[in-house]
This record gives C-alpha cells, sequence and structure tokens, in this order.
C-alpha cells in the first residue's frame, strides 16, 4: 500500500518548478510543470494511487480532465475524501490540506503535508512549488485520502495561535480594518469598490489582484502578511 510519506516525497521532487494555472496531464509520470496548487496535488495523488482526486470529473480522462480547488473541497464534503484535522496534518505525511475558492471562478488552494508541520504546494505565480507551514492559516477541509496508509509521530503537535484572518464570507464582515484595507488598496491603485468597510467580492477580489503581484498566496484572505505588504498594523 501507498504510504503517506510516499505521497509527500514525490511532491518534494517538484519543488522550486514554476507555477501557472495549466492543465497537467495526470497520467504523465515525467511532468515537471508548471503547477497550479490543485493540478499538482492531483497529479501527486494519480502517479501513486492512479486514480483521480479533486477533478471536476474524477472519472474522467486523467490526460485532460481539469482538477479544481472546487472539487477538492466537493471530495471533502461528499466523503470521497476522509476528513481529519490540523493536528493530524502537523503530524502525519500526505494529508491533504484545502482552502475553498473564495469566489465564483477564482482559485483556492491545495496542499499536502510532510508530517513535520510544513506542506509542499504550489503556491502562486512568481512563487512557484515550495515548503510552507500547516498552522496559523486558513484551511476549510483537512483530509485523508483512502486506500494510504498513514503513520504519525507519536508527540503533542505544536500548533500555532490562529491569527485573526478577513476573508469573504456570509454574511459580509463589516470593520473599521476592512475600510482601513480598502483605502491601502485605493492608495495603490487598486479599486476596492465602496469604501464602506464591508469585504464583498468587489474587495475580496481586490486583495486577490494585490496578492499575485507582491508574492503572496492570492486567496483574497488578509492575514498578517497581506496586511504588511499593505503596510496595515494588524492585531
Amino acid at each position: 500500500m501507498v504510504t503517506g510519506e510516499e505521497l509527500f516525497a514525490l511532491a518534494a521532487t517538484k519543488k522550486g518548478q514554476k507555477y501557472v494555472n495549466v492543465l497537467v496531464p495526470k497520467d504523465n509520470p515525467n511532468w515537471n510543470g508548471p503547477w497550479d496548487c490543485a493540478e499538482f496535488v492531483s497529479w501527486v495523488l494519480f502517479q501513486k494511487l492512479k486514480k483521480l482526486y479533486g477533478c471536476i470529473d474524477n472519472k474522467g480522462n486523467p490526460a485532460i480532465t481539469e482538477a479544481y480547488s472546487g472539487a477538492w473541497v466537493r471530495d471533502a464534503k461528499d466523503g470521497t475524501l476522509i476528513a481529519s484535522d490540523e493536528s493530524d496534518a502537523m503530524l502525519t505525511a500526505g494529508v491533504i490540506l484545502i482552502r475553498k475558492p473564495p469566489l465564483p471562478g477564482r482559485m483556492g488552494h491545495v496542499a499536502i503535508s510532510d508530517g513535520h508541520g510544513k506542506t509542499m504546494e504550489a503556491a502562486g505565480t512568481n512563487l512557484g512549488v515550495r515548503a510552507g507551514n500547516v498552522s496559523g492559516r486558513v484551511w476549510d477541509h483537512i483530509c485523508r485520502v483512502p486506500n494510504v496508509a498513514y503513520s504519525s509521530e507519536a508527540r503533542a503537535p505544536r500548533l500555532k495561535p490562529q491569527p485573526q484572518f478577513i476573508r469573504l464570507q456570509e454574511p459580509n464582515i463589516k470593520s473599521a480594518k476592512v475600510k482601513e484595507i480598502q483605502n491601502s488598496l485605493k492608495a495603490l491603485g487598486i479599486d476596492p469598490g465602496k469604501i464602506d468597510g464591508e469585504y464583498g467580492p468587489h474587495t475580496t477580489a481586490a486583495v486577490i489582484a494585490f496578492q499575485a503581484t507582491h508574492r503572496l498566496v492570492a486567496d483574497g484572505i488578509v492575514g498578517p502578511a497581506t496586511a504588511r505588504a499593505l503596510k496595515i498594523e494588524w492585531p
């Protein structure tokens, strides 16, 4: 049986390769980029398990079916994947971490854990495939993959305190901090929509545009890193 360590080891061989929003042939064992986050993890799993996960059509042709973070969310919700948690991802290699798309047609994020508190992920334009952190970030679903042998270290995970994040949600977040974000974006020439202190779709799209040009994961979520880049004080 394939192990979680083997999944991560394959992912790690792609470190440093380029990120582009691209369709990856999951059945090509020699593919060396470019990648996007969903395609990257789907390719790793198909290479080891010969089964598609996180694709718009998981029963489709692996050479042409598209992986998408929204499809990863679907697989997490419908039981295709096995629900887990952050502590498991901190201690176990090969666990899948998923963040839902912030807006329709936009990309969320998908990463794979190394079992030592880190991830391997196709992080974004100008970032490429690189290591990241499990803890201290926003993940909507954390899952194990069926028919993978997982082993965890027998130690307590060192979870980072969850920092404050502002993201698109229902109802929209309204606060003075959102207005500060909007004013900062406007000053930089990025239209956040009406300066009303409401974190809606227009402001989210503006944050994504800002992140994409500042070596940040373009997920539309404002946390400590994006706030620093916007020169905003953060709790």
